[in-house]
């Protein structure tokens, strides 16, 4: 076996850390949130809310890939939050990650931050159009993305789950990034890129019309322009997803 792991400046008990991550599969601490494929996991480090995520056993072929490869999810989640901050991003406190290793290549892995209570995610402001101040945050939100765009910051993952979002004042929101190991960091993004990396956010029109509304208000870009080629992409998108979902379920009828 071999172990590599990183703590953060801000960690100032690394070993409390290690002795959750050993503890990950037992009783202690919190399950966050359902599971499906990585399991996050929220445990008290004196006062300090912090959560855990350990992500799925790699198959045969990534297990060699994260080993010589490439970065593991764990590795670069925790890079990946430091240049965000590093750039003024909203995310959580990045505190260390966790790699197992043995002889034929990773075995299991964990990212540790800060967790952050937050008022919602964009997936509930996408789901409640009568949530309060909601053209307000929306546009926030708009601006946010931006923000990322004109950093070069491509969040490959820019979907409605992963951005948490903290009221601070009556009208101002803070934005936070989560699920960070898909990025892409750029000197520039062109405009096909940045629509592009706006079209898995919502499939609700209205919602649409508000965010090219507001892109174009702080790019100087066309509005109609903006409007049109998010909503082509989303369509495109959810064409796309909904016949890949097809194609499984009847994988899934002739392996029966």
């Amino acid at each position: 076996m071999t172990i590599k792991l990183m703590f953060s400046k801000a960690v100032k008990d690394s070993r409390q850390i290690l002795g959750f991550i050993k503890e990950f599969n037992s009783d202690l601490g919190t399950v966050f949130g359902n599971g499906d494929r990585n399991i996050i996991k929220l445990f008290d480090l004196d006062g300090q809310i912090v959560n855990i995520k350990s992500f799925k056993i790699p198959n045969i072929i990534n297990k060699i890939a994260y080993k010589y490869f490439r970065k593991s999810k764990a590795k670069r989640s925790f890079e990946y939050a430091t240049i965000l901050l590093e750039k003024g991003i909203g995310t959580p406190q990045p505190l260390a990650y966790f790699e197992n290793f043995n002889s034929l290549g990773l075995r299991d892995s964990y990212y540790v931050s800060e967790h952050l209570e937050t008022e919602l995610t964009f997936r509930e402001l996408d789901l409640f159009p009568g949530f309060p101040d909601h053209e307000n945050i929306l546009r926030q939100f708009t601006r946010f993305s931006y923000n990322l765009h004109k950093k070069g910051i491509e969040f490959l993952d820019h979907s409605p789950g992963n951005t948490l979002i903290k009221k601070v004042s009556e009208n101002e929101y803070k934005f936070f990034l989560v699920d960070l190991n898909r990025m892409n960091f750029h000197e520039t993004m062109d405009f096909d890129l940045r629509m592009k990396n706006l079209s898995r956010l919502t499939t609700k029109k209205e919602n649409v019309v508000v965010m090219s509304d507001e892109y174009a208000i702080v790019s100087g870009e066309s509005k109609d322009l903006i409007f049109q080629t998010i909503w082509k992409n989303t369509t495109d998108f959810q064409q796309q997803f909904y016949r890949k979902k097809r194609l499984k379920k009847r994988f899934k009828f002739w392996k029966r």
